[in-house]
């Protein structure tokens, strides 16, 4: 696996909703790979995430979206969950952050229900993208050409379809956030 060396990775999740393995697996692959993880959110506190529907742990905020500065980061992981990008991109600091990081030309991976965020930020239009099977009338509508695939790789925009992808999506967004 590629070393991120230290590389700060930012993780953007609304306060509640996020599917906990969405956000562990690929957090301990970043940390694995040498990177340095770092939880960004609407408020400080602590968030909420879940397995599917129910409650599952809280993770502490490193620093909210107001605060956060993109140049500080090489990249962008967005987990999902239903609830979780549903909130973030009904956030403007939320959807601000995220199209910086497509502005700057910086990796951002996105895995399940997460490119709804994206569609928001309009940053898919023109790409390949996969999501949860049930968003892809949705990034069509966007302009994306979305394909049915474990992982789709366009322009430094990692997208896998659920947690069974996990492995691919990890390997494929370190890969990406190592060239960033």
């Amino acid at each position: 696996m590629p070393s991120l060396d230290g590389t700060r990775i930012a993780f953007a999740v609304a306060a509640e909703g996020i599917e906990q393995v969405e956000l562990t697996s690929p957090w301990q692959a970043v940390e694995e790979a040498g990177g340095q993880p770092v939880l960004i959110s609407a408020e400080n506190g602590t968030v909420q995430a879940f397995n599917h529907l129910d409650r599952a742990d809280t993770f502490p905020v490193d620093v909210t979206f107001a605060d956060a500065d993109v140049t500080q980061y090489a990249g962008l992981v967005l987990p999902g969950g239903v609830a979780n990008p549903d909130a973030l991109r009904t956030d403007p600091d939320a959807v601000a952050f995220i199209k910086a990081f497509f502005e700057a030309d910086k990796p951002v991976a996105a895995i399940c229900h997460a490119p709804w965020t994206l569609i928001e930020a309009d940053v898919v239009r023109d790409r390949t993208v996969t999501s949860w099977p049930s968003l892809q009338t949705d990034l069509r509508n966007a302009g994306a050409h979305w394909r049915d695939e474990e992982v789709v790789v366009d322009r430094g925009l990692v997208t896998s379809r659920n947690p069974d992808d996990l492995p691919a999506f990890n390997k494929a967004a370190i890969d990406a956030f190592s060239r960033a």
